[in-house]
């Protein structure tokens, strides 16, 4: 993945996560508001209930106390003092009080709860009042109660109750949905009043609740006060108690609609802004990564062209900024290499002659010893024994002669090495240039009883090379194994392909090298041999090196050594003029 691609994802990313994290923000904040009016609205409804109850409780108790102080009350009581109260001629005296009196449950009682006379159910007359009364409350105080009825159902009512000497007044007023009617429900609010497991209110009339309602319900008599989610409402439920006892539940309901509505705006105003700032993400990051892509491409451009060995590599970045600096940077550097390579050059330069300055002398100073002793012989010869002067000058003719050959042969040597011409590349066998460079030394290898191998791994393809060059520089290798084998032994080579490249392995069992051997193997004019230029490997280190290739030496005293030559198939390079 480029530079460019990761730059693109990053901003297009930080972009939608930024646009993610303020919608989810928004949509949290909104809903808690929401929650929060809604909890208010619930918790004034709540009050509203409680400030109903009391003003329907008050209405009770002024009911009731007026029905105690009626005549027709008070000519009950006196029939109650009797010593034989007869009570049947009062068996519907109850309807009538409830009746004048506006309460749908009133009951005549002797103290003992005793019924006689029942506005709602007569036919009790004689059984006792069954109604949850509060012991605790005083006359005309108002409470909840539970009110059975003929159809063996209950209902859930407010109720007071006054005493009349020996008599209990008890009334009540039912809470249905006339008494919810009455809460006044603001818009986008409901109210349930459950009273039983089959009756349940509401402002409309009987409300039928599903599984979930009747789920609530039951879980909030255990838990008295619970909040819970149901379809797109959030209801408020709260048990209704008197003395401890559960007369019902009231449940309170908001609307979710103007909340759900405004979060799918929120929504999809995110996905809209989220697709917009990506886009601007894209565009951003694509400006950006032309402006820092390709400075870098220069760069790195320049970097490849340095590598290839084009040192007068120079980058055009216009810019002020760091990358500027970085292009300054470079050029700079590429300018400093050319001055130390060419103070390096000039330094190898020095090197180079003083070293052929001492090899020269060294090389030209043992056959002038020679050559020395014999001018001496023949000129002392001359001057003391003219009769043997022929003898010594035919002797010392020959060895004149042989030591002018030695110095045509290092002065010839020296002339190979530094008339090295550019490689002529065309298409070469390696296996072939392999067999040609060993087939002049057949006679030698034979003699010292050297056996050659030569193993082709796998397919090895036709590389580009100059084949004069390449068996040169492997006949210097051919013959520096010959010195490194004097008793004879083993000489393989190994030739492998490689990724876009060609391996050759050239292994001997010769005494190997030392570290500091192998270390100045390839500098020109050191050598190990007596008769040796110290030139030989340092051909092979050329032709390699013009070649584009690299080589390297394995090796240990006394275990012999292995050169690795690696060519490139193709050259990539322009030959050299």
């Amino acid at each position: 993945m480029t530079f460019r691609t990761k730059l693109l994802i990053v901003s297009s990313l930080t972009v939608a996560g930024a646009v993610t994290m303020v919608t989810g923000g928004v949509l949290v904040a909104a809903r808690q508001i929401f929650e929060r009016v809604d909890a208010e609205r619930q918790e004034a409804l709540l009050e509203q209930f409680r400030k109903e109850i009391k003003i329907q409780g008050a209405a009770v108790g002024t009911a009731i106390a007026r029905a105690g102080s009626s005549a027709l009350l008070a000519r009950i009581a006196a029939e109650a003092n009797r010593p034989e109260p007869d009570f049947a001629s009062f068996y519907t005296d109850a309807q009538l009080l409830a009746e004048n009196n506006g309460l749908p449950f009133l009951d005549i009682t002797h103290q003992d709860l005793t019924i006689l006379s029942s506005a709602h159910w007569p036919v009790r007359f004689g059984y006792k009042n069954d109604w949850a009364i509060c012991n605790a409350c005083q006359p005309d105080q108002a409470f909840l109660t539970k009110i059975p009825l003929p159809d063996g159902t209950a209902a859930m009512a407010l109720a007071a109750f006054e005493r009349r000497g020996d008599l209990l007044l008890i009334g009540a007023k039912r809470l249905d949905a006339a008494f919810m009617q009455a809460l006044g429900e603001a818009p986008g609010v409901r109210t349930l009043l459950w009273v039983g497991p089959q009756e349940c209110f509401s402002a409309e009339g009987p409300v039928t609740l599903n599984a979930q309602f009747q789920n609530l319900v039951q879980a909030t008599l255990h838990k008295r006060k619970i909040s819970q989610r149901i379809g797109n409402e959030a209801f408020l439920a709260v048990t209704l108690q008197e003395n401890g006892a559960t007369f019902g539940v009231l449940l309170v309901g908001t609307s979710l609609q103007q909340q759900l509505t405004l979060e799918r705006s929120i929504v999809r105003v995110g996905l809209w802004v989220a697709a917009a700032g990506i886009l601007l993400g894209v565009l951003l990051g694509w400006w950006t990564t032309e402006r820092v892509t390709r400075p870098v491409n220069e760069l790195a451009r320049g970097a490849r062209a340095v590598a290839a060995g084009d040192w007068n590599a120079k980058v055009n970045v216009a810019a002020g900024d760091e990358m500027g600096e970085l292009a300054n940077a470079f050029n700079k550097m590429t300018s400093e290499l050319i001055e130390q390579q060419n103070r390096a050059l000039q330094a190898e330069r020095v090197a180079a002659w003083r070293e052929l300055a001492r090899r020269l002398a060294h090389e030209l100073k043992n056959p002038l010893f020679p050559l020395q002793i014999t001018v001496e012989n023949m000129q002392r010869a001359h001057a003391a024994r003219k009769q043997e002067f022929d003898e010594v000058f035919q002797e010392g003719a020959r060895t004149l002669l042989d030591e002018v050959r030695n110095f045509k042969a290092i002065i010839g040597r020296f002339s190979e090495f530094s008339r090295m011409p550019a490689p002529h590349f065309e298409q070469v066998n390696v296996g072939e240039a392999i067999s040609d460079a060993v087939r002049p030394y057949e006679a030698q290898l034979a003699l010292k009883n050297i056996e050659v191998e030569v193993q082709m791994n796998g397919t090895v393809p036709v590389i580009q090379a100059d084949s004069d060059q390449l068996r040169r520089a492997l006949g210097n290798i051919t013959l520096n194994a010959i010195d490194a084998m004097p008793n004879g032994g083993s000489l393989t080579f190994s030739v492998a392909a490689l990724e876009n490249a060609v391996r050759i392995s050239v292994t001997d069992t010769g005494e190997g090298l030392t570290e500091e051997e192998g270390s100045r193997l390839f500098t020109p004019y050191y050598t190990t041999k007596q008769h040796g230029t110290g030139l030989g490997l340092a051909i092979v280190q050329g032709v390699v090196t013009d070649h584009r290739g690299k080589i390297t030496v394995e090796s240990g005293k006394g275990s012999g050594a292995t050169f690795v030559i690696e060519l490139p198939v193709k050259q990539v390079v322009a030959e050299h003029s």
